[in-house]
């Protein structure tokens, strides 16, 4: 059974960093695709970083430059660097493991940026 579970979330000022953490059991890990994405109440979740299993990335516009998706293939687990943030980054963040036939989230960290 695949679990897929992250952490780091938390409150933090603007300007300042966080570092998420996910973590995917039960998977072949280096074989899948990896994605953070948020959501806000009442608006619909939004993919901020992708990483392929050939570690290409993708990013969403209003984060390029600040934050920095990476792999640990040793450690099952994929990082999202968060530096610079704003209140607009304030959401859940949840963790996404896939392939061509398979589709996994998390439970989501709630990240809170205060101005």
């Amino acid at each position: 059974q695949v679990r897929v579970v992250e952490s780091g979330g938390g409150l933090v000022q603007a300007g300042g960093s966080l570092r998420l953490a996910c973590t995917v059991s039960g998977s072949a890990f280096r074989l899948t695709s990896l994605d953070w994405h948020r959501q806000v109440p009442g608006k619909q979740r939004e993919l901020v970083a992708r990483i392929s299993s050939g570690g290409s990335t993708n990013y969403l516009d209003s984060v390029k430059g600040r934050f920095t998706i990476s792999r640990d293939n040793a450690k099952n687990t994929v990082y999202l660097q968060m530096n610079s943030l704003k209140p607009e980054d304030t959401a859940i963040y949840y963790c996404r493991s896939w392939d061509w036939n398979s589709n996994y989230w998390g439970q989501g960290t709630q990240v809170t940026v205060s101005s």
